[in-house]
């Protein structure tokens, strides 16, 4: 079926799967074998975008030695994604608001912002302070 066929609905949800799909996997691709990232993600109920400001955790076992009273294995890094695809605006000074408080009431690692557009890779943003900076999935997911 062509694209131009589809209500703009449809090419919303298929752009945003397809984001969330080449996200996932240049996260894994870069990480080589000894990072483990799972990967959470949230839908709506008819399998596109659902209430909230993340799309993705990626989580794993932080395997450093360990603070006091905890064995290596027992505390998790994660990272918090927020994903857009195709002409998606960029988040809002409110949505940056949000990001920032879940990732401190969560204690997440890191805020990333991955855009995707049709025939490429996923760019990866890390938010610092309050501005997104371009990195390269090593650089967070390492």
């Amino acid at each position: 079926m062509k694209e131009d066929n589809l209500s703009p609905w449809v090419i919303t949800q298929k752009t945003g799967k397809w984001a969330r799909i080449m996200t996932k996997w240049l996260i894994t691709k870069s990480g080589g074998a000894n990072v483990r990232w799972q990967f959470v993600v949230f839908l709506g109920p008819k399998g596109g975008e659902s209430r909230g400001i993340v799309d993705i955790v990626a989580i794993r076992k932080n395997h450093k030695p360990p603070k006091p009273g905890l064995k290596r294995g027992n505390l998790l890094d994660m990272v918090l994604i927020q994903t857009k695809g195709g002409s998606s605006p960029l988040p809002s000074k409110s949505d940056l608001d949000r990001l920032v408080k879940v990732k401190k009431e969560h204690r997440a690692r890191s805020v990333v912002l991955a855009q995707w557009k049709k025939g490429e890779e996923p760019n990866l943003y890390e938010l610092v302070g309050r501005k997104w900076q371009a990195r390269k999935p090593p650089d967070i997911f390492r």
